[in-house]
C-alpha cells in the first residue's frame, strides 16, 4: 500500500502520477494522518471498474443458478468466460 501525505499531490503531482503508473496501484493520500483521498493511473481504474463488473455478472449467474433457472452446459459457459476474459483484457465492454 501506498501511503502519501496530502500535501504531496500538489508539490509533486508528476512524481505521484508517474508512481501510480508505474506500480498500477493506488495512492492513498492523508491528511492530517488519517486517510483522506485515493489517486490511481486511469487504466488501472478501467481494469479494476471491469473485474467489479465481471465479478457482478458472474455472482448473478451463480444467483440464478442456485434459484433453479436453467444454465448453460460447461462448455457453453467456458465459451463465454473465454470471451469476457478477451474482452476485459483488450478494453472491450463485456457481458455475459
Amino acid at each position: 500500500m501506498l501511503i502519501k501525505p496530502s500535501a504531496s499531490i500538489r508539490q509533486h503531482y508528476n512524481e505521484i502520477a508517474d508512481l501510480c503508473k508505474a506500480s498500477g496501484e493506488p495512492v492513498y493520500l492523508t491528511k492530517n494522518g488519517e486517510g483522506d483521498l485515493v489517486v490511481m493511473d486511469i487504466e488501472a481504474f478501467s481494469r479494476r471498474e471491469k473485474m467489479l463488473r465481471l465479478r457482478e455478472e458472474l455472482l448473478a449467474v451463480q444467483e440464478d443458478r442456485l434459484a433453479g433457472h436453467a444454465g448453460v452446459t460447461p462448455d457453453e459457459l467456458d465459451n463465454k468466460l473465454d470471451r469476457i476474459i478477451n474482452e476485459v483484457q483488450h478494453g472491450k465492454n463485456a457481458s455475459l
